[in-house]
């Protein structure tokens, strides 16, 4: 901080407006001493009305932009000052107002490639030199620090960003100067920052001359956790082309009817009524353009396009959206004229010289979107009649782009939420897979589209994995895609096989089709015919995977010795063709090999070359990986290219196995004296696996599920009882194909009770039908033993 105190003039001001701190720099600057003006007004150095620096600083908790104030010698000096709110010394507030000492050091430039990379860096970055004076900042530390590089340059960090992990980050930068070695802060510099990396920048000669200061990026979610669709990677049809609308304004108005233009618009449209009710004490507002004459002054520096701009309540944007009409304005009114020379928002008009402020409401059906404001140097003269309809002409086709913009980004957002909503937000607990993964949605203006997968926990420890893909964009393939992901639930739910799962949920989709084609003839999607959707059943207790394909790109699998390869399922109709069968396949996975399930919005990400996307894909899924989690990252970086025009959904499972020590199973015989030796059996096993507290729970299920089998069902008759992890599974199999179905006993009738009885015992239970016969389970809970 002390090597800094020649290069930055610092002042604190408590809340009462009193000077309560001067620095050297600061002397330097106005030529005051300490003495001479601490314990005095501020307001006494202002060369402007004390009043409105108040109003602009009301609310804040920084604030920069330029201010004008009187030397001591008593000429007029504009200064670009940074101004923090913090809690004082004595626990009280103040502001710590910050302001770099001519001359400010130069920004050096680079080679075209080098500028392009340091600017377009997706990490924060910025540039210090010996004196740890900020040089250059490129955009992303811009936005993060909501402060444009015209503020921070010339200041040191701990101005930038008061705070202890500021002053971290400064001894790092210091310690790479003096030794010419790299350093870390691991400290996070804000809420949406993580810790910084210093990198020393030496010469020719070796010597360090700067430091480069590289923000880290937060820490992402935890591994294992599906990711939803995150509407930051909207693409760039949505405020860019708001943003695309305000910057053809002023491609038609300057200089065809003014020198220099803005436009600002609000976060949120206001109607007529609250435009003149309820405007607050400022509006705020976000810049989507500027723009002046290329041989003029140019916009000067100030609030830049995307940035936020505070406006007083009678400052000309605030009074025109109040008035919902144009207004004119002469810069030289000295309210007009104190507006501009405080706030960092009108930094445009002041550096312009424009004498004329033209302001234009941007009024659309949604209501006032916000504020076109021209301005016109004194020799052009001021705006006529003919000038005024044209402004209000041209704002109101720009206001119907920018609305027609809002509209698809407003209906985006809801397809979004409504995507992310139907989608799983965490995955089942279950042990025969280890599973992660991803869902990209489209960067295209048809809106995001139906893909999906799910993960369904099934009886018998086996998994149920489903990927699908929904005809067209937008809310009503959301809408379809979670009907048909529900529905494949409740069919999976009572254990049907894969082929005849997909039957019955063409079935479905082509009644979802009657219904939309009666109340919509004109619908776009008919209820979801030519999805694609891929069911697969795995089981790790044999290790056999069953799976059907309805018009689906087919599953690859990855054997441990890292071959690659197709899973040869037969290839169904898209659903909703009606009438076609479907055709299951049957493979055995060896333990640790992957299962991969995709759409086909992977493939056709580059540019629709799919033989080089295979070999791409298949090259990624060979090479060894740390997690699962990687094997996605790594799949999706070689096969996207940009961003992607269709939705992706990728899952990638690895296989587990129940060995022969967690499951046991016995042949046993169609007589009723065999219940008996089957409660031993399971008894025996329970004490093998040291369950003997649910030996007695155990016994009562197992007797009762033996003797429906012996009494309703038809030989060979098998028990067989699975310990997964918490919990016991209990199964007995028959060659009947009767489903057993639970009732209430009467009072004097001698059965009817086990099943009920099977039911109160049991977490779950149920039937589910093999190609012949059927097994009746029941699974209960070891936790609670």
């Amino acid at each position: 901080m002390e090597r800094q105190s020649t290069y930055t003039a610092t002042a604190t001001i408590d809340e009462q407006g009193i000077l309560t701190g001067w620095s050297e720099g600061a002397r330097r600057l106005l030529g005051y001493d300490s003495p001479a003006v601490v314990g005095r007004s501020a307001t006494a150095l202002l060369a402007a009305d004390g009043a409105a620096v108040r109003r602009a600083l009301s609310g804040r908790t920084r604030w920069n932009g330029t201010v004008p104030l009187r030397h001591q010698d008593g000429r007029l000096v504009e200064l670009d000052v940074l101004a923090h709110r913090r809690t004082s010394g004595t626990g009280g507030t103040e502001w710590l107002v910050v302001s770099a000492v001519a001359p400010r050091p130069q920004p050096p430039r680079g080679e075209p490639l080098e500028e392009w990379t340091f600017l377009q860096s997706p990490f924060p970055l910025a540039i210090f030199d010996a004196e740890l004076r900020l040089v250059r900042a490129n955009r992303r530390l811009e936005r993060a620090l909501a402060l444009p590089e015209a503020a921070m340059r010339g200041l040191g960090l701990a101005h930038i960003v008061p705070g202890a992990a500021s002053a971290e980050a400064d001894r790092a930068m210091r310690l790479a100067l003096e030794s010419g070695r790299p350093q870390r802060a691991p400290a996070r510099l804000g809420p949406d920052l993580g810790g910084t990396t210093v990198t020393p920048l030496k010469d020719a000669d070796g010597r360090v001359r700067a430091v480069c200061l590289s923000v880290e990026q937060p820490s992402p979610e935890p591994a294992g956790r599906p990711r939803p669709p995150d509407v930051a990677e909207a693409p760039a049809g949505t405020a860019a082309d708001q943003a695309r609308a305000a910057q053809e304004l002023g491609e038609v108005t300057v200089p065809r009817l003014a020198d220099v233009m803005a436009v600002d618009l609000l976060d949120s449209p206001l109607t007529g009524t609250e435009a003149r009710t309820h405007l607050p004490d400022r509006v705020v507002l976000r810049r989507a353009a500027l723009r002046a004459v290329p041989d003029g002054d140019g916009p000067g520096r100030g609030t830049g396009v995307g940035e936020a701009v505070v406006c007083p309540a009678d400052s000309p944007p605030a009074r025109c959206l109040a008035m919902a009409g144009p207004q004119l304005f002469d810069t030289a009114d000295p309210a007009v004229a104190e507006w501009a020379a405080l706030d960092p928002g009108a930094a445009w008009l002041r550096a312009s010289g424009a004498r004329t402020l033209l302001a234009v409401p941007l009024l659309a059906a949604g209501g006032t979107l916000g504020v076109a404001l021209f301005g016109r140097h004194p020799q052009r003269g001021p705006f006529g009649p003919e000038e005024l309809r044209l402004a209000e002409e041209f704002s109101a086709k720009a206001a119907a782009g920018i609305e027609q913009a809002r509209g698809y980004s407003r209906s985006r957002t809801t397809t979004m939420a409504l995507q992310r909503s139907l989608l799983p937000h965490t995955l089942p607990d279950q042990e025969a897979l280890e599973i992660a993964t991803r869902y990209l949605p489209a960067a295209t203006r048809a809106g995001v589209g139906g893909d999906w997968f799910d993960v369904i926990p099934l009886s018998g420890a086996r998994v149920g994995l489903v990927v699908g893909d929904v005809v067209g964009h937008g809310i009503r393939a959301s809408a379809t895609m979670g009907r048909l992901r529900m529905a494949v639930r409740t069919l999976a739910d009572v254990d049907l096989p894969a082929d005849e799962l997909l039957t019955h949920l063409d079935d479905l989709v082509l009644r979802l089709a009657a219904d939309e084609s009666s109340a919509d003839p004109d619908a776009d999607s008919a209820g979801g015919i030519g999805t694609t959707c891929l069911y697969t059943v795995y089981d790790p207790v044999t290790r056999r995977c069953t799976m059907a394909r309805a018009g689906h790109p087919p599953p690859a699998a990855v054997t441990p010795d890292g071959t690659v390869r197709f899973l040869d399922v037969p290839a169904g109709p898209p659903l909703g063709l009606g009438g076609l069968p479907f055709e299951a396949f049957e493979t055995e996975l060896p333990e640790g090999s992957l299962l991969v399930l995709y759409t086909d919005g992977l493939l056709e990400a580059r540019d629709h070359d799919i033989d080089e996307a295979l070999d791409k894909m298949f090259a990624a899924l060979g090479r060894p990986a740390k997690s699962l989690e990687s094997v996605c990252d790594r799949v999706l970086a070689e096969l996207l290219s940009h961003r992607p025009d269709d939705d992706i959904a990728l899952l990638v499972a690895r296989t587990r196995a129940l060995h022969e020590d967690l499951v046991a199973s016995w042949q046993l015989d169609d007589k009723p004296t065999v219940v008996s030796l089957a409660r031993r059996y399971a008894t025996e096993q329970l004490t093998v696996w040291g369950l003997d507290e649910a030996a007695f729970t155990t016994e009562l299920m197992v007797s009762e599920l033996v003797t429906n089998a012996i009494r309703y069902g038809r030989p060979p008759i098998r028990l067989r009882l699975i310990h997964r992890g918490n919990t016991l599974i209990s199964e007995v199999y028959d060659s009947s194909g009767t489903t057993p179905h639970m009732r209430r006993a009467r009072i004097f009738d001698e059965g009817g009770r086990g099943l009920l009885l099977v039911a109160q015992l049991a977490e779950r239970w149920g039937t589910r039908h093999d190609r012949v016969g059927k097994t009746v389970w029941a699974e209960q809970s070891l936790t609670a033993l």
